[in-house]
């Protein structure tokens, strides 16, 4: 009878450990993604003072998403190896030190690498992907609910600290600011530490990956079936999204005759369906089979372009796009987490979905360039918005391949010897 007692108690501590993190991990994708958003509000400051281009301001930014991109399959495969508490607290410490550097900046080397370099390797460790790897180690049940408000963060960074920074940057200056928020972000160092343990508290499924060694898990992922799948989906998720609708769609609403305080408005409301989307579909990833909840999630994101190519002059239907399609356009993020923890499995996890969100990256890219490019064809967008309905149904179909319920198995390792 004590032994049961004892069990249920550290089963109730685990639950709330469990949640701990995730109420971390949304306070620190809030402080990294506004951290990395805040170049925004610094451009037109630091053209007079310091007196930095926004060209080179510009070349920063992107210098720190390529060493996000490239750093994040390699911080996932330390989440992997060593478990979340290292790199967690470390891409925290990097983040924090890399803005409280930014405050001190003099010159323009100081700011490439501090706020480029520094910053764009702690990003890494702090990216959606890595944070979905890190919370999923904690939960068997509701994984995709947990999953899905702890990423629900990186809206609410844009949401909820975007404005704080505002009022800081007009009151005390850009270096203050950087100097507050960047021991904001060195608090939740030690706290990530002192959160995350050490094995995982929860029994990864066995996989079909042979071998421990990074390359070996590279080829073992390889020739897995669902996550080249997967990886499809996420490439023509990033196009889709990241590409097309974050980086056209407000010049979309400008050529369709939209002033630009109703563009922004709908543009903060799909940012709002961001956030709900994230925890909305986590919660509905552990209800429903993941995989066919992902392609009905890409077949409504296709019908949404048919909409989008209707808006002009008509601002309710800009906000309902706006509405609808911000529900789904981050939310794949815990669907696939959770397909990736119930067929490939927790143990690789980080590895994996670091990967996955480079396909996403480079989708993004190419969706971003096919946009300009398209328009600068033929003058108007219509073909950019029936460019993305077909990858989009591409994509939906991709997802149904994943197949039916027998597909998420946890699949047997070998018997040993």
């Amino acid at each position: 009878m004590h032994e049961s007692a004892t069990m249920g108690r550290s089963k109730a501590g685990a639950g709330l450990r469990g949640w701990l993190v995730v109420a971390l991990s949304f306070a620190a994708l809030s402080l990294v993604f506004a951290s990395r958003a805040s170049l925004g509000l610094m451009m037109p400051v630091w053209e007079h003072d310091p007196g930095w281009s926004r060209t080179f301001v510009s070349t920063v930014s992107a210098t720190a998403l390529i060493l996000m991109g490239l750093g994040s399959p390699l911080a996932g495969n330390l989440v992997d190896r060593h478990g979340p508490r290292l790199a967690y607290s470390g891409a925290l410490l990097l983040v924090g030190l890399a803005i409280l550097a930014t405050a001190q900046a003099s010159t323009p080397w100081l700011l490439l690498v501090a706020f480029g370099i520094a910053g764009g390797v702690g990003n890494g460790g702090m990216s959606m992907p890595l944070v979905s790897a890190a919370v999923a180690g904690h939960f068997e049940r509701r994984r995709g609910l947990a999953i899905g408000i702890a990423l629900a963060g990186g809206s609410g960074g844009q949401l909820l600290v975007m404005p704080v920074l505002g009022v800081l940057l007009s009151t005390v200056g850009w270096r203050s600011t950087y100097l507050v928020f960047g021991a904001m972000i060195l608090i939740l160092a030690p706290l990530a530490w002192l959160l995350f343990r050490r094995p995982a508290p929860h029994t990864p499924p066995a996989l079909t990956v042979i071998g421990d060694g990074f390359l070996d898990r590279l080829r073992g992922l390889g020739g897995d079936r669902v996550f080249l799948l997967l990886l499809g989906c996420f490439f023509l998720c990033g196009l889709t999204t990241t590409g097309v609708v974050d980086v056209h769609f407000l010049p979309y609403a400008a050529s369709c005759g939209f002033p630009l305080v109703e563009s922004t408005l709908a543009y903060g409301v799909l940012g709002v369906g961001n956030l709900l989307g994230l925890i909305l579909f986590g919660w509905l990833a552990d209800k429903t089979h993941a995989p066919f909840l992902l392609a009905a999630m890409f077949a409504l994101r296709a019908s949404l372009f048919l909409v989008l190519m209707n808006v002009a002059g008509d601002l309710p239907l800009l906000i309902a796009f706006a509405a609808v399609f911000g529900l789904i356009n981050y939310a794949t993020l815990p669907v696939v987490a959770n397909i990736v923890a119930n067929t490939i499995g927790v143990r690789i996890m980080g590895l994996t979905l670091g990967l996955l969100f480079g396909g996403h990256s480079l989708g993004a890219a190419a969706g971003a360039f096919l946009g300009g490019y398209l328009y600068d064809m033929f003058a108007k967008y219509d073909f950019v918005w029936v460019a993305a309905l077909g990858l989009a149904l591409l994509a939906s179909a991709l997802a149904l391949m994943i197949g039916g319920p027998t597909a998420t198995r946890r699949r047997a390792a070998p018997a040993a010897a």
